[in-house]
């Protein structure tokens, strides 16, 4: 295991991605960054700069083409598909535009399933920490519920809840207000807040939305696979 410095969650070095052969796609092109324990980062840039690239790679669902990854200290580069998988799903949480809940189940199963997939079977355990957390994402009525009777918003609810049962160290999020109305876009964002206020969870938000970057305490802006700037930001929210 190679250690980076002190309190970094996550450490990217010098990481590029291509795409092609033929014809050479550079997505990014030396990106460092770093994470820490407890950050709420918006990750910002215009469409096809790299930023979901970035993300990706960070939630080890990619490899980059150059540079390193380290999570927790640990090189993610040497590591099998296998434990990188074990790895994606027992520390990071992941929330999506499209939110990717089963419509055949219910919304207390979509919350549990991540847990289910871990340990093999349901228990008592998962299926009342799961309750838990739909009654903190203010779901509890709607528990039983099947996700195609659910509005966008509610939703987007449920899967944040799925992203935090695994208790994660960090909550990857592409876009996930992205097809919310207003009031439901508040009601995530801030639900995202309290839980990175309550539990310490890392979040790394991308958004093409000022509005939503405006209520991140710190924004990282790419432009052409590189990043431009990465600044504190002052919160409007």
């Amino acid at each position: 295991m190679a250690e980076v410095g002190g309190a970094s969650l996550v450490r990217v070095t010098g990481v590029q991605k291509t795409y092609g052969e033929r014809v050479v796609t550079h997505a990014l092109k030396g990106i460092d960054l770093e994470l820490a324990p407890g950050d709420f980062c918006a990750l910002t840039g215009p469409s096809g700069c790299g930023k979901t690239t970035l993300l990706n790679l960070i939630g080890l669902l990619d490899r980059p083409t150059g540079g390193r990854i380290f999570l927790e200290g640990q090189d993610v580069g040497p590591l099998n598909d296998e434990v990188r998988t074990t790895l994606r799903g027992t520390r990071l949480g992941f929330v999506f535009q499209f939110h990717h809940l089963l419509p055949a189940f219910t919304a207390l199963e979509n919350v549990m399933l991540p847990l289910i997939s871990r340990r093999g079977r349901a228990t008592s355990q998962i299926r009342e920490k799961a309750a838990r957390l739909l009654d903190q994402v203010g779901l509890a009525d709607r528990a039983n519920y099947k996700s195609t009777d659910l509005s966008g918003g509610q939703k987007q609810r449920v899967a944040i809840a799925r992203a935090l049962v695994i208790d994660p160290i960090l909550v990857l999020a592409d876009e996930p207000t992205g097809n919310l109305d207003t009031e439901s876009t508040a009601q995530v964002m801030e639900l995202l807040e309290s839980f990175n206020r309550d539990s310490g969870t890392a979040f790394l938000l991308v958004t093409h939305e000022d509005s939503i970057a405006g209520r991140c305490r710190r924004v990282v802006h790419m432009v052409d696979g590189l990043i431009d700037s990465d600044q504190e930001a002052s919160v409007t929210a």
